[in-house]
């Protein structure tokens, strides 16, 4: 088949490579640099999978700027293009899906757009409705950052938003491709497979927030953090994993699929999910005045990023930090490789490691590096596991 992928970003190139073991992929995105990197078979994004794929096995993948080309002979069309929570507006911005749909539906009329992209609950049907198609579906992901492709190779599960012939077709192709014996496939009707998404990443925010805010009791009551955690895990339905205390959740999920769900919930009673929202800002709140009751005039932030392997600064939790502090006049520094420029945010960043050990007197670690042992009793950080 001839399959479209648009926005080369790490849940469309994830796909297009996933499909592109079998099938013509033409990838589309409007910055060249990206487009360029496809076809010399580099990968734009962090994702060792994904380099390895793009470096060494036989992929039908291209990638171009021109939206005929993309479009008109395009079998199926998967929207990836990033959508982000509007807080002025309390919705999601879906313009760039909204201008894909425009403009794959005036190309080619006939196309089944599947859209990958995370959206409101209920906006699938509203398309649907405003442009009098039935050719437009949901299909969640839910993958890691730095793991896309392993995550579609052995996915946890396959949601498809319609109960269609169509949708057990695209189901059946997802699955021809990936590498895992066994996967669930849910069908329902797009609101509802809109609704999974969110509510998936909203639970795990929730978690996330209630093992941080078990940190936050057990340091400021001077207990063993790891031993609770380690008590409270070992009951089977709990389970010892996705417990490891941080700054907050951020990257490119969480902080706006709980704000989007939240914003759904206007009408319909809840206290839940407004808490996990309000845990965040608290988490930040109280790891901030951890730090500035250690007296710092310098603050080292180690590494924006927020966890190891990632290159994602966005709505980074370290972020929030910085900004509480700074907002108490501190001078803040930063340590971070993958930046250019020699400030970000009115902070001077410093490039040599050694440097930037020396010159604060505290460094703060959303996660544990071993390029900090050798200055251990300067470094904060709530990574008790040293993992992600």
């Amino acid at each position: 088949m001839n399959i479209t992928v648009v926005g080369i970003g790490y849940v469309g190139l994830a796909n297009a490579v996933l499909l592109s073991q079998k099938h013509q992929v033409t990838m589309i995105d409007i910055v060249k640099e990206k487009v360029n990197m496809i076809n010399q078979r580099k990968s734009p994004i962090d994702d060792e999978l994904i380099v390895d794929y793009l470096s060494h096995r036989q992929l039908n993948l291209k990638a171009t700027l021109d939206e005929k080309e993309a479009y008109e002979h395009a079998d199926y069309i998967f929207v990836a293009t990033p959508t982000n929570y509007d807080p002025a507006k309390n919705y999601f911005k879906t313009d760039s899906v909204d201008l894909v749909i425009q403009s794959a539906l005036k190309i080619n009329k006939e196309v089944c757009i599947i859209i990958k992209s995370t959206v409101p609950v209920g906006y699938t049907a509203s398309v649907k409705t405003f442009y009098e198609t039935d050719h437009i579906i949901f299909s969640p992901e839910f993958l890691r950052e730095g793991h896309a492709l392993e995550d579609l190779l052995y996915p946890s599960r396959i949601i498809i938003g319609e109960h269609s012939k169509r949708a057990e077709r695209i189901a059946a192709e997802l699955i021809s491709c990936a590498l895992k014996e066994e996967i669930d496939v849910v069908f329902t009707n797009s609101t509802e497979a809109e609704s999974i998404k969110l509510f998936s990443n909203t639970y795990l925010a929730m978690r996330i927030a209630f093992f941080n805010e078990l940190d936050s009791y057990t340091e400021a009551r001077d207990l063993d953090s790891k031993k609770v955690i380690e008590g409270v895990c070992l009951d089977p339905r709990i389970g010892n994993y996705y417990n490891n205390p941080s700054f907050g959740y951020g990257g490119y999920c969480l902080p706006k699929d709980t704000k989007q769900l939240l914003a759904n919930y206007e009408h319909v009673p809840n206290s839940i999910i407004s808490a996990i929202v309000d845990a965040n800002r608290t988490r930040k709140d109280f790891i901030s005045d951890q730090i500035l009751r250690k007296g710092p005039k310098v603050v080292g932030i180690y590494r924006l990023a927020m966890k190891h392997g990632s290159d994602n600064f966005r709505s980074s939790s370290v972020q929030g930090i910085m900004k509480r502090i700074k907002a108490k006049g501190i001078k803040i520094i930063i340590y971070e490789p993958l930046l250019k420029q020699d400030h970000f945010f009115n902070s001077k960043v410093i490039s040599d490691l050694e440097e930037f050990k020396s010159l604060s007197d505290i460094i703060v670690a959303n996660r544990y590096s071993e390029e900090l042992k050798d200055v251990e009793d300067k470094v904060y950080s709530r990574d008790i596991y040293h993992r992600d």
